[in-house]
């Protein structure tokens, strides 16, 4: 998350390829590095998140976000919110799998129910916010062709452009993804995602207010953007904290309608 411009000033081409997917050794190189940028054994944090449409004012929604590396390309993540009152305790449990493998289960305290998030719903919005489920689960190196076009710059800021697009188009509601990520410390600043069937992007991602906390580079601050409704989420990490040593119960279905184990490794 476990990864805000007012103007991005960078145009990033966007090249037609022919029937082989594009790839190539330098693409596949710096995203395998991207995916294994230290992130700690297992972190949470206080999130802060603002929903906002094109003329209308923010809507403020707090969380508890937790995530686990298990090692062998397992990782777990919770995300539990807090406020408002009428999503407080909904939480949102995903296990990531080996390979094109996940799991991810939803609960809701008002219906008192846990429901499992089938792979037909990836393009589902996360409780009403631009994030899809999809966004929320690992994607592996393997899964995608990756192609270094080239350098670029987000504001005055260098950048790596990297194209990825899905080996199996079946495992993913985006076509392609268009990334500028900064080199020295691996993490992508912009992020822009094209949906199946269309020639534009979407939906932007955008990384700011990054800083190494507890020796780990940390996003701050980062926004999704509906760039045909207008509408946005942004997510304001308030704190974090890195290698408590999460157990793996509060990663597990039981826990997920109960948070009172959660509270002594919360930031």
């Amino acid at each position: 998350m476990g990864r805000v411009m007012t103007a991005i000033l960078l145009i990033i081409p966007v090249v037609l390829f022919g029937a082989e997917p594009p790839s190539n050794p330098e693409g596949t190189a710096l995203a395998q590095a991207v995916y294994d940028r230290p992130n700690g054994d297992d972190f949470s944090a206080l999130v802060v998140m603002q929903l906002q449409g094109k003329e209308s004012s923010p809507r403020q929604r707090v969380l508890y976000s937790y995530a686990k590396e298990k090692g062998e390309k397992e990782r777990w993540t919770l995300m539990r919110f807090i406020q408002p009152d009428d999503i407080s305790g909904t939480g949102l449990l995903t296990q990531d799998h080996p390979g094109d493998e996940s799991d991810q289960w939803l609960y809701l305290p008002a219906l008192n129910k846990v429901r499992r998030i089938s792979s037909s719903r990836k393009g589902g919005r996360f409780v009403g916010s631009d994030f899809f489920y999809e966004d929320l689960l690992d994607r592996e190196v393997e899964m995608d062709y990756h192609y270094l076009q080239g350098k670029g710059a987000v504001g005055k800021v260098p950048c790596e452009i990297l194209i990825s697009t899905p080996r199996d188009p079946d495992n993913s509601v985006y076509s392609k993804r268009i990334s500028c990520i900064h080199r020295g410390i691996l993490v992508p600043l912009k992020v822009e995602l094209f949906e199946k069937g269309k020639d534009r992007p979407s939906k932007m991602l955008t990384a700011r207010r990054i800083k190494k906390i507890q020796g780990y580079w940390s996003i701050l601050e980062s926004t999704m953007y509906d760039l045909e409704s207008g509408h946005r989420t942004r997510l304001l990490t308030k704190k974090i904290k890195y290698n408590q040593g999460l157990p793996d119960r509060l990663f597990s279905r039981r826990d997920l309608t109960d948070d009172s184990n959660e509270k002594a490794y919360r930031p």
